[in-house]
């Protein structure tokens, strides 16, 4: 799973609050943007319409470290629509009935729709717009309270010299997994309980200044022009500012985001490390990958509000949201449909499951696959390297978002890799890993949450504050390497069906020499006091663009 970001918004309410208390290969020849260190940063912050749309401009002048997604259409693109890419999305699912998203969903026409038969042969009934691996599995653990839960039985207070040599490994597992699960299930509880702390005194404080001021919508002006007559208002008064300035000018709005946190560990403690948990419903064996006869065609979950499917709805409104429809949002790729694959639940994903959710995708035509999730703990790894070799045999390529915890993947190992920590040669030549940008160029162009890695992460794209669709006609701002990842997998799908000669490993390697290069020094994991230069952060040492990787195509596709 990707966990959402609410760590930063803790880390300044605690210090404000609690311390105040086509098919053709067309050849381009315009010039690639270059020699970006040049251009002045911005200052003024950016409006809302720049915000929402933030990941489409050019950093050359707009002074915004978007992908040139605009750029690239005005004057690249223009009314050209490249042949059309299947781009599998594998994820907690799709809503495919979405204003936005009903047009450009992949529709399987050897499947003759809800007719209990499996036209097409290839072992999946009525799936018509992908599979759902999960069925009416909706929460799940953690993998390592999996782990944990599984292996507790044989090991639990055992010494480590009375282990046999054949389960040591096993042992270890468990350790690290009993570890992890005893952290994390602390740092969720201490972190609920600092959330409802400072809820009550924000809480307390927005009362007692509304009522003072007659209105709950009080602006920032009308805050600063407020005179305090007593120590405990003007604590109110300094409490509110900060969170004006750096978290919300709106207060409810602030609430809301507070109770959005709050709802979201407390449902990791009910959940993620409830041992208790039975979450799976599908009647497989997770752990015998020869056991296939499992999941249903409900690629929008099973929940009639489709709730569970908001992260995987945003991430296919990045790639594909219609670009003619005048509604909505446009996506980066104006040829890709969104083959949906059901593969994460809210909770890890079972290795099993992307296993096979990759190999539907690559049996179904899919050219480029996003996968938006990752782990930190693994039962069967070799299942879903497996299933990336077989993506790599088929020539497709999947983009994967590196992961929101601020780690040095070099030194950390993820699931799913194309490499380890400590073996950088990679898997296979069809896996190209994607950290998150902010939308400030300069000290804070690395979002703070954002993993990195030199040999690990290849590439940078926009990944804080996405505006993209949700379920039930409707968006949202979202942020994570999960949004990252979708933004590049647009500009995959474009150069995919513009050059259909170019091969995954191609298309790969043109983003990551395409994209703008700077010698900056940022922050380094939302740690002011760390920094290194952004060049240093990723094998290219770039940020992905889509108007310079629509030259570069071009001129590795006609040499």
């Amino acid at each position: 799973m990707r966990i959402p970001v609410y760590k930063p918004l803790m880390a300044i309410l605690a210090a404000g609050v609690l311390s105040a208390c086509s098919s053709s290969a067309p050849a381009i020849v315009s010039t690639p943007i270059e020699n970006i260190d040049a251009i002045p940063l911005k200052v003024a912050d950016l409006s809302d319409a720049q915000l929402k749309s933030w990941a489409n401009s050019d950093l050359s002048t707009d002074t915004i470290p978007g992908m040139s997604v605009d750029k690239a259409y005005a004057e690249i693109i223009k009314n050209n629509k490249p042949s059309t890419v299947i781009v599998g999305v594998v994820d907690s699912g799709v809503d495919i009935d979405h204003e936005d998203l009903k047009s450009v969903i992949w529709t399987n026409e050897d499947e003759i729709p809800n007719n209990g038969k499996d036209d097409d042969k290839n072992g999946f009934i009525d799936d018509v717009h992908g599979w759902n691996f999960l069925g009416k599995t909706v929460e799940e653990n953690m993998e390592y309270v999996r782990i944990y839960r599984m292996l507790k039985p044989k090991y639990d207070g055992k010494s480590e010299s009375s282990i046999s040599t054949a389960d040591r490994a096993e042992y270890n597992q468990y350790l690290a997994a009993k570890a992890e699960y005893e952290k994390e299930m602390a740092d969720s509880q201490g972190t609920l309980q600092q959330y409802n702390q400072i809820k009550q005194q924000l809480t307390a404080a927005h009362q007692a200044v509304s009522k003072e001021l007659g209105t709950e919508d009080y602006t920032k002006e009308q805050l600063s022009d407020y005179k305090p007559e007593n120590q405990q208002m003007q604590q109110y008064k300094a409490m509110l500012t900060q969170i004006q300035n750096n978290v919300d000018e709106n207060i409810p709005s602030a609430i809301e985001q507070l109770d959005e946190a709050i709802e979201y560990y407390q449902g990791r403690l009910d959940t993620h490390f409830n041992l208790d948990l039975k979450g799976r419903k599908t009647g497989d064996d997770p752990y015998d990958i020869t056991d296939t006869n499992y999941g249903d065609n409900q690629v929008s979950g099973p929940d009639p509000k489709k709730e569970d499917v908001k992260h995987g709805t945003h991430v296919a409104g990045i790639i594909a949201a219609d670009r003619t429809n005048n509604i909505g949002i446009k996506g980066v790729a104006n040829n890709a449909k969104i083959l949906v694959v059901r593969a994460v639940p809210d909770g890890d994903e079972y290795d099993k499951d992307i296993a096979l959710g990759i190999r539907y995708a690559v049996d179904n035509g899919a050219k480029v696959i996003n996968t938006s999730f990752g782990k930190y703990f693994s039962t069967n790894p070799d299942w879903v390297r497996d299933a990336i070799k077989y993506a790599a045999d088929h020539d497709v390529l999947i983009v994967n978002a590196a992961g929101n915890e601020s780690e040095n993947l070099d030194n950390k190992m993820v699931y799913p890799n194309d490499q380890t920590p400590e073996n950088s040669t990679e898997i296979a030549d069809n896996f190209l890993t994607v950290g998150a940008l902010n939308y400030d160029y300069g000290s804070g162009l690395v979002a703070t949450f954002s993993n990195y890695g030199s040999k690990n992460v290849d590439v940078f794209a926009p990944g804080v504050k996405i505006w993209s669709t949700v379920p039930n006609n409707e968006y949202e701002f979202l942020q994570g390497t999960s949004m990252a990842a979708p933004e590049v997998s647009g500009i995959a799908a474009i150069i995919r069906g513009y050059y259909p000669k170019l091969s995954a490993a191609q298309v790969k390697q043109i983003i990551m020499d395409s994209g703008l290069p700077t010698t900056a020094t940022v922050i380094v994991g939302g740690d002011s006091s760390k920094t290194g230069k952004f060049n240093t952060l990723s094998t290219s040492g770039k940020m992905a663009n889509l108007y310079n990787a629509l030259i570069l195509a071009s001129q590795v596709a006609n040499k």
